[in-house]
This record gives structure tokens, sequence and C-alpha cells, in this order.
């Protein structure tokens, strides 16, 4: 983690990288508070095939290159998410085959409680 004073969040990564650039291969940097709209941002450096590509999308959008990039990384996250409930919801109906739905609570319950999140062994 990097603490950078600057007049914006943006230019704080902007700055950063500039510093840290040459000395860590960093591919991309974040901030870790959501700006002021509550979005957190990115500064992402791309190889310069990608940057064109990304450019000439935006051109023929009528965008600028980070609103195309941000809608595909968006588009990204929205789509691990529904992949990641599908996979959750396909285990679970796994095990529903096999334990009962109080079971399958009560261990949930159980792994939630735990300290760290992790699941603990059940009290004997």
């Amino acid at each position: 983690m990097v603490v950078h004073s600057a007049r914006s969040p943006g230019r704080a990564l902007h700055m950063v990288r500039r510093r840290l650039g040459t000395r860590l291969p960093i591919d991309v940097l974040t901030t870790h508070y959501p700006d002021r709209r509550g979005q957190v941002l990115l500064n992402v450096d791309l190889e310069s095939a990608t940057h064109e590509a990304l450019s000439r999308e935006a051109v023929a959008l009528g965008q600028r290159p980070q609103d195309v990039l941000g809608r595909r990384v968006r588009a990204a996250v929205a789509r691990d998410t529904r992949e990641r409930a599908r996979g959750l919801e396909d285990q679970l109906k796994s095990m529903l085959a096999h334990y009962t739905a109080e079971e399958v609570l009560t261990s949930v319950a159980r792994c939630l409680c735990g300290r760290s999140h992790g699941c603990t062994s059940p009290a004997l």
C-alpha cells in the first residue's frame, strides 16, 4: 500500500505510477477508498497494441478510452459475479441432495460465526 498526497485520487495514482513504475513491475494501481462519485479508481498500464485497439473502439463509439475500458471492466466483474453465484447454487444443490436444508443451514451458521469466517468444529 502506498499513500501519496495529490489534488485528486486520479492524480495520486498517476504520480505513484511515475515514481514506482521504474522500480516495480506494476500493471494496475487502484485507490483504496471510493472517490466522490462512489467509484474506486484504477490506473491500468496497457500494452501499446491494446491501448490502440481501445482508442479505436472509443473513437468509433464517440467515447473516451477510459470509459470504454471502465465499461469492459464492469461487464467482466458482473459476469464473474454471476458465474460465482451460479457455481455456489450448483454446489448447494449438490449438498442438498446429500444433506437436509437444516443441516446445511446449521453448518453455514457455524462457519459464519467462527472468528475468521472459517468453519469451526461443532461443540461437543
